[in-house]
């Protein structure tokens, strides 16, 4: 049977998603737990891959979501359960679900839903140093989301992704770029979301938007970095602390996220 998970995890002490020989991954510590309960080796599939420090956080959506095959004959109460025991505490099943045979829960999502927190203040956090990426320069919040809206739509975002990125194309539909303000004193949050992103697109916008926020560039900058289509043209790449994957979205008929954990 094939089952998905939803996932939430704190990046921090992550060396990124992809399992690695000998490397503390999120994929490597689930494949173990879910083994246990399976009792023979279980391999993941993700809807996306997120980096070293990048955390999942399922509060209010989905989080990360995944999928995996086996002849295990296990309720779902005992995937979400039993995986947890085996899991450490930075990462916990939230939810499992049943699901058919061409569900897959990368290539069967339609967009995906990034949030990015920005501690904005003269001091730096201690608390969420590592859940939050401190800014100490007054970001001017107007500025940065007049720079946002002219970067929504469907464009070549090949400024907007890492040099090393092997995407086999760098044209993606950017839904929503919202900055506003966060719940927090001092927060400033980027809501993302598109139908796919490339490898630290999101940390890049960020670093634009900071820089512009910062008035070092005017707003109309981020339209001429994505126009050069050019990296070396994008400025800085921001931290990956703040960056969370928050929901993954999929056609109805899957019924992603269910109802109830399991």
């Amino acid at each position: 049977m094939r089952f998905a998970l939803g996932l939430e995890y704190d990046g921090s002490a992550f060396h990124g998603w992809q399992r690695q020989e000998n490397i503390r991954t999120v994929q490597g510590c689930l494949e173990q737990a879910l083994s246990r309960v399976a009792n023979q080796p279980t391999e993941v599939v993700v809807a996306g891959r997120t980096d070293a420090g990048v955390h999942a956080s399922s509060e209010g959506l989905d989080g990360q979501v995944a999928h995996f095959d086996t002849p295990a004959d296990r309720s779902l109460r005992a995937w979400v359960l039993g995986g947890n025991l085996y899991l450490p505490a930075d990462v916990a099943i939230c939810w499992a679900k049943a699901v058919p045979d061409d569900f897959h829960a990368r290539f069967s999502a339609t967009s995906r839903h990034y949030r990015y927190w920005i501690q904005n203040s003269q001091t730096r956090p201690a608390l969420n140093r590592a859940r939050v990426t401190w800014d100490h320069r007054p970001l001017e919040l107007e500025a940065m989301a007049m720079a946002a809206r002219s970067l929504v739509g469907t464009h070549d975002f090949s400024s907007y992704r890492a040099r090393g990125c092997q995407a086999k194309s760098p044209i993606r539909t950017l839904h929503r770029l919202d900055v506003m303000r966060g719940s927090q004193p001092g927060s400033i949050v980027l809501e993302v979301v598109a139908n796919a992103f490339l490898q630290h697109m999101v940390r890049n916008l960020a670093g634009v938007l900071m820089t512009i926020g910062a008035g070092e560039r005017p707003p109309e900058w981020a339209r001429e970095v994505l126009e050069q289509r050019n990296r070396a043209c994008g400025g800085v790449t921001a931290p990956p602390n703040g960056l969370y994957l928050v929901g993954v979205e999929y056609p109805p008929e899957f019924g992603i996220p269910p109802a109830t954990a399991w």
